[in-house]
């Protein structure tokens, strides 16, 4: 009797066998880095391949089996101000969580020397993160995995080809081929996805190993602590009381797509496991695709609790004691910055930087919350992709209620 096991088993499985690898291999890091760590590359390099083609036909497809475009304006509108929502409850639960704390628990000495002259920071400002959205010209984007315009051309291309009507019938017939194709070689990818598991998590094992996550046990309790009060004090009562789902069943059923989240790092690589799992919790895949395709560009709860937590974090070890406005400074630089990371591994550490110039604590702590940044990354994309399936489960009741009957016939 051949027993097949569940996608499911097989990467909790890879990720149970990376670690006893990375343990066992611990001396060995040249012989992982050389001959392990590149077949975890190239699955990710396929997944990052897949991505904008999965992203565009899929949310094209999306708009095209939504002929009521007042459906699909609505459902976008009440997406980002969820995901507002919820990015301005994570950044605040990160400072203060991590200012309650501060006091009573042991932190890294730090002993920063500013080198040269002061960092400075470009300014991104709410309105430049607006005008970003929208492309000059159609190729770079695809090309770059600039998601937000990607989503933006899969929009316009898609409502337009609904508006034109019969003369636009050629491009959706070729449009919703295309998508079907993007799925299979989707297929082919997800095939060797245990695989591709274990050769990403052992070298994150071996190169940081136990003495690096010890040194750093604060920061990592205190990262992995918030996104947990995070999803059981917001996602799992936003899930029950507007998306009418059971947390305990919504968690379960997104189980292989937050395995997958955690050990790849990438919340734009886990779309394919969102997109299967939520269906499975009777998400309407149109609506699905939508939503999670704009949620893993957008909504990046996980970075701003970190960002929130780590800056407190960085200013105790650094003998600062913030004032309020640094802290609005903190919490209004990290909200946007958030918004703007890419969902990719260390798309954060590009904005800390920012955020850390702000609340004017050393530029430099950037370098030393580097050194963990992969490993709490892990936990801060499974945040980001729950916070996406949560927001579609609530759509999918919000925005597919059924018509009322009609008592005037």
């Amino acid at each position: 009797m051949k027993i097949r096991l569940s996608l499911t088993t097989q990467i909790a499985a890879a990720l149970v066998l990376a670690v006893i690898a990375g343990v066992l291999l611990q001396g060995h890091p040249g012989f992982v880095n050389e001959f392990i760590k590149p077949f975890g590359t190239i699955f990710l390099n396929l997944l990052k391949f897949i991505v904008v083609p999965l992203v565009l036909f899929s949310i094209m497809a999306g708009i095209l089996s939504m002929n009521d475009m007042s459906k699909l304006g609505k459902l976008g509108l009440r997406a980002v101000l969820y995901f507002a929502f919820t990015t301005v409850i994570a950044v605040t639960l990160g400072l203060v969580v991590s200012t309650l704390v501060k006091g009573w628990i042991p932190t890294i000495n730090l002993h920063i020397e500013k080198t040269g002259e002061d960092v400075t920071m470009p300014e991104i400002t709410f309105m430049d993160q607006i005008v970003n959205m929208f492309p000059d010209n159609i190729l770079t984007p695809l090309s770059t995995m600039a998601m937000i315009q990607v989503i933006i051309i899969a929009i316009l291309f898609g409502v337009a080809m609904v508006h034109v009507g019969e003369k636009g019938e050629p491009a959706r017939k070729l449009v919703l081929s295309l998508n079907d194709v993007v799925g299979k070689v989707l297929y082919y990818i997800m095939a060797v996805a245990p695989v591709g598991v274990f050769c990403m998590l052992t070298p994150v094992v071996v190169n940081n190993g136990p003495s690096v996550l010890g040194s750093y046990a604060v920061l990592i309790a205190l990262a992995y602590s918030c996104f947990l009060l995070h999803v059981l004090f917001v996602y799992s009562p936003l899930v029950y009381f507007l998306g009418g789902l059971s947390p305990l069943k919504f968690l379960k059923e997104m189980q292989p797509a937050l395995l997958f989240a955690f050990s790849s790092d990438s919340s734009v690589a886990t779309l394919p496991y969102s997109m299967e799992c939520t269906e499975k919790l009777g998400v309407d895949k149109s609506i699905g695709s939508f939503v999670l395709s704009l949620g893993a560009t957008i909504n990046m709860d996980g970075v701003a609790i970190y960002l929130g937590a780590t800056s407190v974090f960085m200013a105790t070890c650094c003998g600062i004691d913030l004032t309020i406005n640094q802290y609005l400074a903190i919490a209004f630089a990290a909200t946007v910055a958030s918004i703007g990371t890419p969902g990719i591994p260390g798309g954060s550490l590009a904005l800390m930087a920012m955020v850390f110039a702000s609340a004017n604590i050393p530029v430099e702590c950037v370098a030393v919350a580097a050194g963990i940044d992969r490993i709490i990354d892990m936990g801060r994309t499974v945040m980001s992709v729950t916070g996406d399936a949560s927001c579609a489960v609530v759509m999918q009741k919000s925005v597919a209620k059924p018509e009322p009957p009609n008592t005037n016939k």
